[in-house]
């Protein structure tokens, strides 16, 4: 066991490695605390994953969910940030070793979240992106609207059907919440903007491999999304695994029947596993993973042999709460974030305090305007007032008051006029090249 006591009249040094919900919550109940805090993440900033899909369909902007990492720990005098990416660590000597240097701690805090899951193909990723990252969103975006951009000027019927055909693997939540915002996208806010093309033509297809979307949800409201989504015109279809991905196809398989759909984008939402840093800690301390990836903690979030190094957030594997692991979800990250900083500052002072209690408060998707189902302490409906708990809650919980200002101002204007402003291609990627036919040809938008 590693010793937390302070050494001498040196400050305790906590060390947070990643700057999500889990890292930052622990970084800011940390603020008053007597210790030295570095906060250390690849990006400068904390994005809201939770609209991250907002972006991914134009309608919200980069900035309007993002916080650059300094300004929010600005006034935390005993805070210090630094962008860099951990390459080992040291857990004997205490060091976490960067590309450009090495730091050492008292106590380690890791909060590096999960990544896709290809199920051991990981050559689809290519074809078939994930939305974890901001930088994901941009790339979904790009291909949504890439593919819009195409079909307009695709003379064959065929192939301009299969730019305008969407096919959305994973029926959770962030697969939902996609496919119902791209659908009113094609069918709402794009309907007017081209001319040669209907944009209400689109297929869009959301796939799940179970027999209900939205599975940690009761049956009853897994079925009422399922008709919001179905109103807007999205085909879903439940136990349906995904067998092939390939640039232009995708290959499924239901029950014994294998069938083929001809799309161009294919979105990924089906499945996580635990970023890098798992596999780092396992060869460094030799903790056990779960079959995700996910490091396996003590009722304390910290690593049975290493009492010091605490693992919270997606990144660990806590499943002390009714024998079932916690959700990769935000609260889930945030309490345990504020836990263990409160455990760090309880140990310093060499006091105990309670086990950790995850307060659960429900779960809520949206589906579209007017569409959301909520399951809350018992609570469960959907419809108009889900929506707006969910568009209330969503706003509380952005980080910053020029965030809230800039998403309500954008929801509000998206509301009245059902305009999406955000429809930007601007990160970089190949324009496909259209082929021209032997014959001449015009555009039928009866085709």
């Amino acid at each position: 066991m590693i010793n937390t006591k302070v050494k001498n009249s040196t400050p305790h040094k906590v060390v947070i490695v990643g700057g999500g919900f889990g890292g930052l919550y622990a970084a800011q109940h940390l603020a008053k605390a007597p210790v030295d805090v570095t906060l250390i993440d690849k990006r400068n900033f904390h994005v809201f994953q939770p609209l991250l899909y907002q972006v991914a369909t134009g309608g919200l902007s980069p900035a309007d969910i993002s916080s650059p990492l300094r300004s929010l720990v600005k006034d935390n005098k005993n805070t210090e940030v630094l962008m860099g990416e951990v390459m080992t660590i040291d857990p004997d000597k205490q060091l976490v070793k960067l590309r450009y240097r090495e730091i050492s701690y008292d106590s380690l805090i890791l909060a590096t979240g999960v990544t896709h899951q290809y199920f051991g193909q990981d050559s689809w990723s290519e074809k078939a992106p994930g939305l974890k990252t901001l930088e994901d969103a941009l790339e979904i975006r790009r291909r949504v609207f890439i593919a819009f951009e195409t079909a307009e000027k695709e003379l064959n019927p065929e192939k301009r059907q299969e730019w305008l055909t969407f096919v959305l693997v994973g029926g959770g939540s962030a697969g939902v919440e996609l496919a119902g915002a791209l659908a009113e996208l094609a069918h709402g806010t794009l309907k007017d903007d081209f001319r040669h093309i209907k944009t209400s033509d689109a297929r869009i297809i959301l796939v799940h491999s179970s027999e209900h979307i939205l599975p940690t949800y009761p049956p009853n409201l897994s079925k009422k999304a399922r008709a919001s989504l179905e109103r807007l015109g999205v085909k879903v279809q439940t136990g349906t695994r995904v067998i092939d991905v390939t640039e232009n196809t995708i290959t499924l398989k239901q029950g014994d029947k294998v069938e083929q759909i001809q799309a161009r984008t294919v979105l990924w939402t089906a499945g996580m596993k635990a970023s890098g840093m798992a596999q780092i800690l396992a060869e460094s301390t030799g903790v056990d993973l779960d079959k995700s990836g996910r490091v396996k903690v003590t009722p304390n979030f910290n690593l049975p042999n290493y009492d010091n190094i605490y693992v919270i957030g997606d990144l660990a594997y806590y499943a002390y709460i009714k024998g079932q692991p916690l959700p990769g979800i935000a609260p889930v990250a945030m309490q345990e974030g504020q836990y263990v900083a409160r455990l760090i500052q309880s140990r310093l002072k060499e006091k105990i305090i309670a086990p950790f209690r995850y307060i659960d408060w429900g779960n809520l998707s949206v589906i579209g305007k007017h569409a959301a189902v909520v399951d809350i302490k018992g609570f469960r409906f959907s419809g108009f007032l889900a929506w707006f708990i969910w568009l209330f809650i969503h706003v509380f919980y952005l980080l910053e008051f020029d965030n809230k200002l800039i998403v309500m101002t954008q929801w509000a204007w998206s509301y009245l006029t059902n305009s999406k402003g955000a429809r930007l291609i601007t990160t970089p990627g190949e324009h496909p090249v259209i082929e021209l036919e032997d014959e001449p040809s015009v555009y039928n938008l009866s085709t």
